[in-house]
């Protein structure tokens, strides 16, 4: 690939990737940097069969394509429809709706729903690294709105509490760097704590609110706590970073997708996450990210619906 003719926009990744042998060497390229490797045997002796657009390899016999051990086996769907959706949600400021991207690639809104999901799941990052220095931990409740609901719904409501029927989600923000997410069932003490201890390095500054589940994280980190009955900052002792990427969370969620089913809110968590991780990067450079992270990600129909076996 000439670096000086990769696409930088969405009209000019349409244009590039228009032609299937374009895509395929594209994909390519980023899945095996030295070369293609079988994706039954890990052989890298093979043969290319043009007109099909596959290897086959010298070692098993077995054919494989850029598709084989991806988000797109077993896909009908042509790669420079999957490039342009990739384009689309790895770059989409507040994400892109299975309806919306349904019209623009001239798809059923129930294969784009699919496709979605599926690069959804390419964009787990699955890090091990703890975050360090200053981190601010927080937690929020994703679910309908009050005014939304119908009246009996509503007056019910208002006997529990501001979380009551919402899915908790917690996360923590290394301050300046990227964010973590996790769908909780409860505020527990033993679930925030544990959450905290996987994902941040001892002996960093943890910034929480007042929450008593927090209390006990002295030991591990310095545990700044800032009572948002009282006030919202103290000096450098706050959660403001966190609670704005709830607000950024929370446009996409109401405004973007507007009924996301607590089941798959966790997939919606890793686009958001994605998203804001790799803010600082270029268009090209979230497509190509994502593009290297497709490899060992099934995910079939059966599974997404919850009738798998």
């Amino acid at each position: 690939m000439d670096g000086q003719k990769l696409p930088k926009t969405l009209q000019e990744a349409i244009r590039y990737f228009s032609e299937p042998d374009v895509c395929t060497s594209f994909v390519a390229s980023l899945r095996w940097p030295e070369g293609p490797v079988c994706a039954h045997c890990g052989g890298r002796e093979h043969s290319y069969l043009t007109t099909r657009r596959i290897w086959k390899c010298k070692s098993c016999k077995r054919q494989f394509s850029v598709r084989t051990g991806t988000i797109f086996e077993d896909s009908p769907i042509p790669l420079d429809k999957w490039l342009t959706a990739i384009w689309l949600i790895a770059n989409s400021k507040n994400g892109i709706s299975s309806y919306e991207l349904a019209r623009a690639l001239g798809l059923t809104q129930k294969s784009t729903w699919f496709m979605l999901h599926r690069i959804r799941l390419a964009m787990q990052t699955g890090s091990f690294a703890k975050m360090s220095g200053h981190v601010e931990v927080d937690e929020t409740f994703i679910g309908g709105k009050a005014r939304n609901m119908h009246v009996q719904a509503r007056r019910a409501k208002i006997t529990g509490t501001g979380g009551k029927d919402k899915t908790k989600v917690v996360g923590v923000l290394e301050r300046g760097g990227k964010v973590r997410l996790s769908v909780k069932a409860d505020r527990s003490a033993k679930g925030l704590q544990g959450f905290v201890r996987a994902n941040v390095e001892p002996g960093s500054t943890v910034a929480t609110d007042a929450l008593g589940s927090y209390v006990g994280l002295d030991g591990d980190y310095t545990h700044e706590v800032v009572d948002h009955a009282i006030e919202y900052v103290n000096g450098t002792i706050h959660t403001n970073g966190i609670e704005n990427f709830w607000s950024l969370l929370k446009r996409s969620l109401h405004g973007t997708y507007v009924s996301v089913e607590p089941w798959h809110l966790f997939r919606y968590l890793d686009e958001r996450a994605f998203s804001f991780n790799e803010r600082k990067s270029t268009d090209l450079g979230r497509f190509s990210l994502v593009l290297r992270m497709v490899t060992g990600k099934r995910l079939t129909y059966d599974e997404l619906t919850g009738k798998a076996s």
